[in-house]
Formats: C-alpha cells, sequence, structure tokens
C-alpha cells in the first residue's frame, strides 16, 4: 500500500510521468470523488492535521528574521517551459531540468519541477486555493520544487516534511479594460486551443520566461507555512510560500481557462472550479517588522514635528 501512496504522488507530481495504477481515483467535479470525499478516499493523507490550502490571516502572521529575499535560478530565461499539458484536472507546463530556487528561509535549495494552475469560473467567480483574510482570487499559479539533493526522486521528496517547496502566487483581473494583457499571458493561454482535451499537451516555443509570467510580483513579500499537497494524495512534505503581491491578468486571459480546456473529450464538462477548499488553519509567519525601520520613521516624525514648530516660531 505504501509503494501505491508513493507511487501516485510521483505520477501528480512529475512532468511526464504516468501510473499504470493510481491509487486514488479523485475529481473536483463529481459528488462522489470532489474534495468533500478526499479524506475517505484518500485517508492515507487527506484528512490529516498539516493540509492545505488554508486561510491566511495577515494580522495573525507571525514576523520571522529568517524569510530573507530567495534567488531564483534560470527563472530569466525563456527557453525553460518546455510543454504545456491537459492532465483532465488542470493545466501544467513541465519545466526544464536548470531552474531552480534557493533561500527564502529554505534550508537548502531546490529544483523547479511544473506550474499549474487553479481557477473557479472566469474572472466572475473565484478559484485560488488560498484565501487571504477569507479573499478568495481568480486563480493561483503553483510552481512545484522538490529538494535538490534529492535529484529528482519525488517518492522520497513526498516521505519527507520539507521534501517539497511550492511557491503560490495569486492572479487577479486587471484594472480597465485591456485585453491580451500582459504579452507573456497571451502567449501562454494561445496555446490553450490546442489541449482542449484530457491528456493533450503542446511544446511551448522559446520566448517566455518564468520572470515573465510573475511580472508586478515583488517576491521579497510573501506568507510561510508547513503544509500539504492539495490534491490527493495530500501528502504533508510541503513547505508553502504564498506571495502577497498579486500577478494582473487582463480579464478576457483569465476567461480563457474555464470556457477552452475540458476535463476529458470534447463532449466532457468544461474544466471550472478546479480548486481545494481552505483546511484548518496552521501558523503563518512573515517577514519581520526591521526594529532600525520603526526608529527611523519615529525619528522622521520628531524631525518633521521640530520644522514644523519652528515655523511656527
Amino acid at each position: 500500500m505504501n509503494w501505491l501512496v508513493a507511487a501516485f504522488a510521483v505520477c501528480t507530481l512529475v512532468p511526464g510521468v504516468h501510473s499504470a495504477s493510481d491509487s486514488v481515483a479523485w475529481c473536483y467535479d463529481q459528488p462522489s470523488c470532489n474534495d468533500t470525499q478526499w479524506p475517505v478516499i484518500a485517508a492515507a493523507f487527506c484528512n490529516g492535521t498539516r493540509q492545505s490550502p488554508i486561510n491566511i490571516v495577515s494580522a495573525s502572521a507571525k514576523g520571522d528574521s529568517n524569510l530573507v529575499e530567495f534567488t531564483f535560478r534560470n527563472y530569466s530565461s525563456t527557453s525553460t517551459l518546455k510543454k504545456i499539458e491537459n492532465t483532465g484536472k488542470t493545466v501544467k507546463v513541465a519545466l526544464a531540468s536548470n531552474v531552480g530556487i534557493s533561500g527564502g528561509g529554505l534550508s537548502e535549495s531546490y529544483d523547479s519541477l511544473q506550474f499549474h494552475l487553479h481557477w473557479g469560473n472566469g474572472s466572475a467567480v473565484p478559484g485560488s486555493e488560498h484565501t487571504v483574510n477569507g479573499k478568495r482570487y481568480p486563480m493561483e499559479l503553483h510552481i512545484v520544487n522538490s529538494k535538490s539533493s534529492l535529484n529528482g526522486n519525488t517518492t522520497l521528496a513526498v516521505a519527507d516534511s520539507t521534501g517539497l517547496a511550492a511557491l503560490g502566487f495569486f492572479i487577479e483581473e486587471m484594472s480597465g479594460t485591456a485585453t491580451g494583457q500582459p504579452e507573456s499571458w497571451k502567449k501562454l493561454t494561445s496555446y490553450l486551443s490546442s489541449i482542449t482535451q484530457s491528456g493533450q499537451s503542446a511544446t511551448i516555443a522559446a520566448g517566455v520566461s518564468l520572470d515573465d509570467l510573475l511580472v508586478g510580483v515583488d517576491r521579497t513579500k510573501y506568507y510561510r507555512y508547513l503544509g500539504s499537497l492539495t490534491t490527493p494524495n495530500c501528502n504533508e512534505a510541503v513547505v508553502w510560500t504564498v506571495f502577497k503581491d498579486t500577478i494582473k491578468v487582463s480579464k478576457d486571459l483569465i476567461d480563457l481557462f474555464s470556457t477552452t480546456v475540458r476535463v476529458s473529450d470534447g463532449t466532457s464538462s468544461l474544466m471550472t472550479n478546479v480548486y481545494r477548499n481552505v483546511q484548518a488553519a496552521q501558523p503563518v509567519t512573515t517577514q519581520a517588522t526591521s526594529s532600525s525601520d520603526s526608529s527611523t520613521c519615529y525619528s522622521l516624525g520628531l524631525m518633521t514635528l521640530s520644522i514644523a514648530l519652528g515655523l511656527r516660531n
């Protein structure tokens, strides 16, 4: 049984790997196998005590001085996005082998394996997995990373409480009436029409980098907690980083996800509401407020007051 659990975890994480005997048949859209049933049909982990996603309460996040800046390896390369696939559950993009992250309070460097997305039903029905102060965003992008020391062995990664590191980015509608923006997302979503059915994939031409897709996000500001995979088998092996800034994407591009790809073949339902509901709260940390920043503000305040009093006199 442990072998089956590990095998399923590998299949859901590693791009291009398929299993002949998935241990759990799960879904988002059917009452018999949607996320309300995962603690039953995937009881090994989905009914655990460290489950994701969660609602992040910003006022409760404790400061941690260890949460420094990340180093992003080859995120600026325009040839790291290799293949886009309709998995029947989401849209997933496989990454080149030379992409990774370090820093950010992580114990070691991690290799970036793939990213995938979660959404609701267009820009009108939000579908991010994490929420912040109860707010759910239209979409959420997850970049899945595995400890570099494990050399891509995700069986070992899901058995390690910090074997995986997931980067979560909220996506929200760009203000105004812009369409087809930003250009990086226009290029990415142009492939959706080639992967309308489950199992279909397409090679991504060079020209878009991960940095391009993460445009506008200050990656020095984030929340951190220990959690799990958000799909069965929900292994509690993930160091979660959820960034505070959002990626701004025009409404027409957000809507393409819920109006183009389907859960199975051409006659099946459109892929909508592909997210897990929030789980029990976990301790959350964030960047510590610098005491020097506070003293600087205090000093500036005194200076301003002195100038004002001087002007009066």
